[in-house]
């Protein structure tokens, strides 16, 4: 769906009666809030959420790095609208205990705000 909102053009729009997350850059939906699994994650750049879906988000190639939990193939993921660096996406993990984090998305403080009904 692509809905005009402030002369930007988004791919997905989410509704208003829902709190979102937003890029803090270019106010574009990143993730409604029931998407949310975990506010303890670390990011290259401080905290970070650990989300089950997110719109509006490009992913790059995965490369394997080590993470505070060890081995991991993630693609790192940007704002569609603005091309910032977000985050990153969980592909594959190599540990077992770390199985739950594949295909699930990570977006730093740094680069969101909330919106809508946060009230």
């Amino acid at each position: 769906m692509v809905k005009m909102t402030k002369s930007r053009t988004f791919q997905a729009y989410l509704s208003n009666c829902h709190r979102t997350y937003s890029c803090v850059h270019c106010r574009a939906h990143l993730a409604n809030h029931d998407e949310l699994i975990s506010k303890s994650f670390q990011g290259s750049q401080g905290r970070a959420y650990l989300f089950n879906s997110v719109v509006n988000v490009g992913c790059g190639p995965a490369e394997e790095r080590v993470l505070l939990t060890g081995l991991h193939a993630v693609a790192d993921i940007y704002c569609e609208n603005c091309k910032t660096t977000l985050g990153w996406k969980y592909e594959h993990a190599f540990e077992s205990s770390q199985k739950y984090k594949e295909g699930k998305f990570i977006i730093e403080l740094a680069h969101m705000i909330k919106d809508n009904g946060w009230e």
